[in-house]
């Protein structure tokens, strides 16, 4: 089993920046794809970044690209959203989801379902 704590969140003005972590213990030596996903009040959850196992690989949505950059560090079991200029509609809880399967497109990695193990969510809001 998998276990993901996500954290980082907080309260930023606009045109601000956080960095949320996922730190995985448990049985880790498995080669997991990362997906960093996020939900709004009365929205559908909606995937925001994805990263594979080695790192070589990384995908983002259009709404977040140039803005957040997804990275890992294997030897720490942690991967990173560094999130740059945000915006008041990023507001959302954010949740880590890890999986073993490769996805390398962003059309299958930005699907919740094809992740097996989540993290509890980390509440980011971007207000003035």
């Amino acid at each position: 089993q998998l276990q993901l704590v996500d954290s980082g969140g907080g309260l930023v003005q606009p045109g601000g920046s956080l960095r949320l972590s996922c730190a995985a213990s448990g049985f880790t030596r498995g080669y997991y794809t990362i997906g960093w996903f996020r939900q709004a009040p009365g929205k559908e959850r909606e995937g925001v970044s994805c990263i594979s196992s080695s790192g070589g690989s990384t995908n983002y949505a259009d709404s977040v690209k140039g803005r957040f950059t997804i990275s890992r560090d294997n030897a720490k079991d942690t991967v990173y959203l560094q999130m740059n200029s945000l915006k008041p509609e990023d507001t959302a809880v954010y949740y880590c989801a890890a999986t073993l399967r490769l996805l390398s497109l962003w059309a299958l990695c930005k699907e919740s379902g094809r992740y097996d193990y989540w993290g509890q969510g980390t509440q980011v809001t971007v207000s003035s």
